[in-house]
């Protein structure tokens, strides 16, 4: 019903903010990740939303990306797991990194969130994981003019040594995502670099 709202940033508190569009202040539910990339209050700001509708409310939930609120949209559709439960998600891990916990059926990083025990961890897996592509989620992270790219040998060979060391493979991958011109590495110097990152 209400696909964005675009206006001046009036203010932010509790979880939510203020958006006033054309003398109309708009509050908006956002998620912590949300919160900690807003510009200063007074500037201009776009969110795409989601509006809900309960008995006893009427809600707006907002992102700035259009992915993040797809991603929102997606957790609602699970069986037990209401837009509030998706935005603490949301808090608890960016849009991003819940992806790849999904594609790597990482169910241990699912259940750091807030009430996201490990068996519905494991149901939001086995409901999404079709329905998040692995191609779209590298391409998101990496840069979205660049041509998608699916992992070389040296990245799958880096994810296993490294699952293989203890990490997470959500974690693997987020690694290797932050190593520059990891395209051009074998896996030897690709694994050292991967871990720089993984110490710090």
């Amino acid at each position: 019903m209400i696909a964005f709202v675009k206006g001046v940033f009036e203010d932010c508190s509790g979880g939510s903010i203020i958006v006033d569009n054309n003398g109309i202040g708009y509050e908006i539910l956002v998620s912590e990740h949300t919160v900690s990339q807003l510009p200063a209050i007074g500037s201009q700001i776009k969110l795409y939303t989601h509006f809900n509708v309960r008995e006893d409310a009427m809600q707006l939930f907002g992102f700035l990306e259009k992915s993040d609120l797809q991603m929102f949209q997606l957790l609602i559709t699970v069986n037990g797991i209401g837009p509030k439960g998706a935005l603490g998600i949301l808090s608890a891990m960016s849009a991003n990194e819940l992806r790849f916990a999904i594609y790597a059926q990482d169910a241990k990083t699912i259940s750091k969130a807030p009430g996201i025990g490990k068996k519905t961890a494991e149901k939001m897996i086995l409901e999404l994981k079709d329905k998040v592509n692995l191609q779209d989620t590298i391409s998101l992270v990496e840069s979205k003019q660049e041509e998608t790219e699916l992992l070389s040998n040296a990245k799958v060979e880096t994810i296993e040594a490294l699952e293989a060391l203890g990490y997470s493979r959500s974690e693997s991958v987020k690694a290797i995502q932050k190593v520059p011109d990891a395209k051009h590495m074998n896996t030897e110097e690709l694994l050292k670099a991967s871990l720089k990152h993984l110490v710090r």
